[in-house]
């Protein structure tokens, strides 16, 4: 009855949702545990390309139980509008295939305005968040303020929960953000008719999983964004508002962490990120524009490009620290055929000192200068590599040396975007 939890190492947009896919299959339950729908998982099913921006990638796979957790912020209207796409795809999504927490956060129409007005008004300091009002939703959660999703189920408490905030909340967009004021009918009742249409998938995930857990059942818990974007351990500002580290399953799902019995960390061969913030390895040459064309490097849920570089070591050895990994995934191998020499930030220089650790202060990242080791490239493609032993040498060398750097086992390589197109070492279900 192993439990296995699934975090990005980098900056988010390492390939979780087709590493969730595959292990999909030998898991009983698929949880989603942080985020919101600021986070987007693509995955390629035969031939056909799904993006999922809430429900768990495990809704692909006949007779699992996926959940959203009380961890996660909630946009009705985006997640109805996902059922109705996989439903019209000929994939049902009824209740009891899916279950919501009652105890997750709506994001309400006010958290999107005050994001965008809050990033046009810093203008060249802004952020670089989607605007999914995902941050101003975690805010309410912790001012004690926010609205769950269990409120939509009692019409009279919603009513007077929404009519006390979004007198503060029109106050702070016409005044200092210089927005026009939200309507307290529209809003009222349009919540009202996305709580009648969850209202079957709403439950206590949580005791849920706890029946699992007791019935010898596999449970998989799926992050969103990744460890340099956690709220506490991230490159602060520069994150999402949420814990996206392997601890943030546990508070995200209402599990103990006695309960988790292994955590992946999935690491790109490169690293890539969306938005504005410090990135060390950066390429914004020809080779960084290789990665992003061969690697097909735009947001899934943004369409923006992302800045892409060379992998960064002293984040991944942050990211095992930081989570406990227990192997790595590492995927997009076959993004790097082609290059004669590929090459590994080890560690970063600052003012004539070697750091092996990300410092915490901005200024300070901004400076470093990453120390990079080479390997040598290989030209041949991987796509129908399905074993170690059909990489080129070049590409086994590579992966042996993240291996040893990042002290902890790879246990899967993917090969291609497609389901099939992976090299799987070891089961962290049965390791």
């Amino acid at each position: 009855m192993p439990s296995v939890v699934v975090v990005g190492t980098q900056w988010g947009d390492e390939g979780k949702g087709k590493i969730v896919d595959l292990l999909a299959e030998r898991a009983d339950y698929i949880v989603r545990f942080q985020g919101g729908n600021n986070a987007g998982h693509t995955l390629v099913i035969n031939g056909r390309k799904h993006i999922l921006h809430l429900i768990p990638s495990g809704i692909f796979h006949e007779g699992k139980v996926c959940l959203i957790g009380n961890g996660v912020v909630v946009d009705p209207e985006v997640l109805i509008s996902e059922i109705d796409r996989l439903e019209a795809a000929g994939l049902p999504v009824p209740p009891g295939r899916l279950y919501i927490s009652e105890k997750a956060h709506l994001i309400m129409p006010y958290h999107k305005a005050i994001d965008h007005g809050r990033e046009a008004r810093r203008g060249k300091t802004r952020i670089g968040t989607t605007g999914r009002g995902i941050g101003p939703c975690y805010e309410d959660k912790v001012a004690r303020r926010g609205i769950r999703v269990g409120d939509l189920l009692d019409p009279d408490l919603f009513a007077q929960k929404l009519r006390e905030v979004l007198e503060e909340k029109n106050f702070y967009l016409e005044r200092y953000l210089g927005r026009d004021p939200l309507s307290y009918e529209e809003i009222y009742s349009t919540y009202l008719r996305f709580g009648e249409r969850l209202a079957p998938y709403v439950a206590d995930v949580s005791e849920i999983l706890a029946r699992a857990r007791r019935a010898g059942k596999n449970i998989l818990f799926e992050g969103a964004q990744g460890t340099q974007l956690d709220i506490d351990h991230g490159t602060y500002p520069f994150v999402t508002s949420s814990n996206t580290v392997a601890g943030g399953a546990c508070a995200g799902a209402g599990v103990g962490p006695t309960t988790i019995d292994y955590v992946l960390g999935i690491c790109k061969a490169y690293t890539t990120r969306v938005g504005e913030g410090p990135f060390p390895t950066e390429l914004t040459d020809e080779i960084g524009n290789h990665l992003r064309e061969c690697g097909g490097e735009y947001g899934s849920t943004t369409g923006r490009p992302r800045r892409c570089g060379w992998l960064d070591g002293v984040i991944l050895k942050e990211a095992v620290r930081l989570n406990g990994l227990s192997g790595l995934a590492i995927t997009k191998l076959d993004v790097l055929s082609g290059l004669t020499e590929i090459r590994f930030c080890e560690a970063y220089e600052l003012s004539g000192r070697r750091l092996t650790s990300v410092p915490a202060r901005l200024s300070e990242i901004y400076r470093v200068k990453p120390l990079y080791r080479s390997f040598r490239g290989w030209m041949e493609d991987l796509s129908r590599c399905r074993t170690l032993e059909d990489l080129p040498a070049a590409a086994r060398d590579y992966l042996r040396f993240i291996e040893e750097y990042a002290g902890v086992p790879v246990i899967m390589v993917s090969t291609g975007p497609a389901r099939d197109q992976n090299i799987l070492l070891r089961d962290p279900f049965h390791p």
